[in-house]
């Protein structure tokens, strides 16, 4: 535990782009709800599983409540994944650059990572990935950092290549790239999506997050959910969110035309972009990633450094925002480089 490094906790100051947060700000329908919950009896737990929660995500998807586990953020559902069908010592193969956190997860449930470098486009490497030897595949999709989607007949072809290991898709950003796995779910009994409120839905604050699945590996993540770990305020205001399905329609259009506007732009300033199918960007330009990072800071706008990692050697990675956030970005960024 002693290497294992603390998560990005930097000093919050200006205009922040480096959390990949919905650019609308918190979901109106979290207000309503908070007003609500003044009439909420506190005293009281929470139900154990979430199930009024539980039963409107089986709305949502058509699919039976009993296939959805409720948790503390997706990270929290992650952790119940490797507590559940993860050994001391066992391996987790992780496709490389991916979200640190995964890394994270695996280390904390006595696991080794096992990394799997993405080709040169940063796609999967679907004959590599089958010969790493795992008991769980977990894969970013859209990925994080490098913020590019996986080719669908590649995640088929890593699921269908080792039958007996379950494989993970982290779908946090799914909603911006109007792809996910989840209606092919019934297909497979190896297959867990896990998905989170805090992008699409702007309740980053809130803490709530889902796993779907066959009811068996479901119902086996469920006995190892520690109880009431999502608290009735924040199932209450999850369940005002999922009925505002327009909210999350908006915040996707919003994103499609800045992901427009910031890729034009960071182009034209001379930034090598890669490209986006989430709501954030990566690109990587000819001055120290660091130095960038910090004279933007000074200048009021947070972007998230990933310059130091193997495979993203001075790259930055920016959250894409509204139309004037995006503009205020690019003319910051503007100045730092003729400064």
């Amino acid at each position: 535990m002693r290497d294992i490094p603390l998560y990005y906790n930097p000093k919050v100051s200006g205009l922040r782009m480096d959390t990949s947060t919905n650019p609308l700000g918190a979901n109106p329908a979290a207000k309503e709800a908070l007003r609500e919950c003044l009439e909420m009896d506190l005293n009281q737990y929470p139900s154990p599983y979430s199930d009024a929660l539980r039963g409107a995500l089986g709305q949502l998807y058509s699919l039976p409540a009993d296939d959805f586990v409720v948790g503390n953020g997706s990270d929290e559902v992650l952790d119940i994944i490797f507590k559940s069908f993860l050994e001391p010592g066992e391996s987790v193969v992780l496709p490389y650059p991916g979200y640190s956190l995964h890394s994270y997860f695996v280390k904390v449930n006595a696991g080794r990572p096992a990394f799997v470098d993405l080709d040169s486009d940063f796609q999967l490497d679907v004959d590599a990935l089958n010969a790493a030897r795992g008991k769980v595949l977990l894969l970013c999709n859209p990925n994080n950092p490098t913020s590019n989607t996986f080719r669908h007949q590649d995640i088929e072809a890593v699921i269908d290549g080792v039958p007996d290991r379950i494989v993970v898709v982290d779908e946090a950003y799914g909603e911006f790239a109007g792809k996910s796995f989840i209606p092919e779910l019934e297909e497979y009994e190896n297959v867990i999506v896990t998905r989170t409120f805090s992008k699409a839905y702007a309740l980053a604050g809130m803490r709530i997050g889902y796993a779907v699945s066959n009811p068996e590996l479901a119902g086996v993540m469920q006995r190892i959910k520690i109880p009431y770990s999502l608290n009735r305020v924040s199932e209450a205001v999850a369940l005002k969110a999922l009925r505002d399905q327009e909210f999350v329609r908006h915040s996707v259009k919003v994103v499609n035309e800045g992901r427009r506007q910031l890729n034009d732009g960071l182009r034209r300033l001379g930034f090598e972009v890669f490209l986006s199918e989430a709501n954030f960007i990566l690109f990587r330009g000819e001055m120290d990633h660091k130095v960038l990072v910090e004279r933007l800071a000074r200048k009021g706008v947070m972007i998230r450094d990933f310059g130091e990692r193997r495979r993203l050697e001075n790259c930055v990675r920016t959250t894409i925002g509204t139309e004037r956030m995006n503009q205020y970005l690019l003319d910051k960024l503007a100045e730092v480089l003729r400064e």
